[in-house]
């Protein structure tokens, strides 16, 4: 080797620090799931104070009525624990399908002997006599039953026995 040469060179520098922009490839997919997290965070927080109901009835809004009622019941059997609180949820329930189903022009005005006897007509046998006058009490008056199991299964008999629709084109 001729050391000539070697002085010739330029000399040595280290090479220029690498730019954080463009992005590499993970830090674009970290930024996709850090805004994914951030949205569903803000939909939690908003959807989770409107009560459970609210949240799932909204949530099934586009599916039909028997699907949403069957879902929404789901959630009540595994929640309700206190007679009271169980009643009003499944009267609530068993009212708005109703309504839904039968518009509100058969439905809106019945109250109490008359609302159980749709109810039981169209499927929920189980509140015939005592279940179902124990739900009302339980449900309106206070009144805590021990019927749980037959008003579960009376609501879930109503609403996979109820016609899906009984209107016609006029009253909807």
């Amino acid at each position: 080797m001729n050391p000539s040469w070697l002085a010739q060179l330029a000399p040595e520098h280290p090479p220029a620090p690498a730019g954080w922009w463009p992005l590499a490839p993970g830090w674009w997919v970290l930024a996709a799931l850090g805004l994914a997290a951030a949205v569903t965070l803000v939909w939690w927080l908003t959807h989770r104070g409107r009560g459970l109901q609210a949240g799932l009835t909204e949530w099934v809004q586009n599916q039909g009525p028997r699907h949403a009622a069957l879902s929404e019941l789901r959630v009540i059997r595994e929640t309700a624990s206190d007679p009271s609180t169980l009643a009003r949820m499944l009267e609530n329930l068993l009212r708005r399908y109703a309504l839904a189903v039968f518009g509100p022009e058969r439905v809106a005005s019945l109250t109490g002997d008359a609302w159980l006897a749709l109810v039981v007509a169209e499927g929920g046998e189980q509140l015939a006599d005592g279940p179902g006058r124990s739900l009302l009490a339980a449900a309106f008056g206070g009144r805590a039953s021990d019927d749980r199991e037959h008003w579960l299964a009376a609501a879930e008999g109503f609403l996979r026995q109820a016609p899906r629709s009984r209107q016609t084109p006029a009253d909807r």
